[in-house]
């Protein structure tokens, strides 16, 4: 379930990056309008609106902050990076302690 979860949010990130990028909607001059389609975008878009990542302009009109942008991403596979190693790190433990068993019956 959690794994479906994670991949709706992920395709509403793409579709919505998608969005700004395939309009070149990367500078305050360039904005567009932008409405969600579905409610995971939306709330992937108010995120990303609270984050800074995606400015508004004065005439309503949305504009995706590049730098930004990839500050997230990166922040985002550091976590991910973590949780990894910290569950191979628990897994290794585990055996050299006896505690998991790997092909013994």
């Amino acid at each position: 379930m959690a794994t479906g979860a994670a991949a709706v949010i992920a395709k509403a990130r793409r579709e919505i990056q998608h969005e700004f990028f395939s309009h070149d909607a990367v500078r305050a001059d360039r904005a567009i309008d932008f409405d969600p389609s579905r409610h995971v975008q939306r709330r992937v878009f108010e995120r990303w609106r609270h984050a800074g990542i995606i400015r508004r302009e004065s005439n309503g009109r949305y504009w995706l902050d590049v730098v930004a942008y990839d500050v997230d991403l990166r922040q985002r596979h550091n976590r991910l990076r973590i949780a990894v190693l910290v569950i191979v790190g628990l897994l290794a433990l585990g055996i050299v302690t006896g505690l998991v068993n790997v092909g013994r019956p």
